[in-house]
């Protein structure tokens, strides 16, 4: 069943004038489709600035999209009002990318698991304390650290007491932005097993952004690639990982760092050239300056997200074409 659905999602961002006057726009999401299923992990990948992240705000109602729709278990989210949109605010929660700048630093553990209990009365007052004991147990931290401020943990443990605020309202839907790169690897480790415990036991649907390519492989059912505001792959994660189809995951998967060394002890990586501006995005197929196999539609015909071979791909190699 289809918790989240997304439907020609676009936000545009105006950034400066021409010269004739005429506003520029940053295209950072540019007409997107996805769904993601209840009890499945569903990622976003691709390089910085692809509008991973605007994605995640728009999915969260933090912004407002240009156009498009977002719709909750069916439901628009940009109408919901009152009630609903406090219950919406309820199922929909988000792990930042960041876990100090998440967390106030003048607010103990206590004060920052117990204030969603508070808002959404999750339970009683007098049962506060038991209920954040059990969510700190939860992602594998103890009661004896209630009382104290997030200066005093180190990232991963902080990181852990933003899961267990996530997970304090009992959400359907958790957004994770990029919740391990600010992280040691051996703590993203600790974490994305944590993050796999939590879906095992809970059965919570993730909407998770990433670059990292072994961690999406790893954790997610479904994969969609973007670049340039558009998904320009869409395929289960198993298939995608063994059979990439666009050129430009190609190249994301011969761009994840490997252990092979040359001869000269530096590590080969493909040139993979300069990303466009997305407030001056190429005609044409976005990626075609940077593909290396490029040919005739490609400089003039947007290619269209079609199925082939029971995936989605936006590309002329695998899309018919007048």
């Amino acid at each position: 069943m289809e918790l989240l659905k997304v439907k020609a999602l676009k936000k545009y961002f105006p950034v400066k004038k021409k010269l004739t006057g005429e506003p520029l726009w940053l295209k950072a999401v540019d007409g997107i489709d996805f769904s993601i299923e209840k009890d499945k992990v569903f990622a976003l990948v691709g390089e910085s600035g692809c509008g991973k992240s605007t994605v995640a705000r728009l999915v969260l109602r933090l912004m407002k999209p240009t156009s498009g729709e977002i719709l909750f278990e069916g439901r628009d989210i940009s109408a919901l009002k009152g009630d609903s949109l406090k219950a919406f605010r309820k199922s929909v929660q988000i792990i930042f990318q960041d876990p100090f700048a998440s967390l106030n630093p003048r607010r103990t553990v206590f004060d920052t698991i117990s204030e969603p209990l508070k808002i959404h009365r999750i339970v009683d007052k007098k049962y506060f304390k038991d209920a954040s004991a059990e969510l700190l147990k939860k992602v594998g931290l103890g009661a004896d650290v209630m009382n104290r401020y997030p200066h005093e943990f180190s990232g991963g443990q902080r990181q852990r007491i933003c899961i267990a605020r996530a997970l304090a309202v009992n959400p359907k839907l958790i957004v994770a932005d990029e919740p391990l790169s600010a992280l040691d690897v051996s703590i993203q480790a600790q974490i994305l097993n944590l993050l796999q415990k939590l879906r095992e036991e809970t059965k919570i649907t993730f909407l998770f952004i990433s670059h990292d390519l072994k961690i999406v492989n790893y954790f997610s059912d479904t994969v969609a690639v973007m670049y340039l505001g558009k998904i320009v792959e869409y395929a289960k994660t198993e298939e995608l990982f063994k059979n990439p189809m666009h050129p430009y995951t190609v190249l994301l998967l011969s761009s994840a760092p490997k252990i092979r060394v040359q001869p000269s002890g530096v590590r080969h990586q493909p040139d993979t050239g300069e990303v466009p501006s997305p407030i001056h995005v190429p005609q044409g197929c976005p990626f075609h300056p940077r593909c290396p196999k490029r040919f005739k539609p490609c400089d003039n015909i947007v290619p269209e997200l079609k199925e082939a071979k029971g995936r989605l791909v936006s590309c002329h190699l695998w899309n018919s074409y007048e």
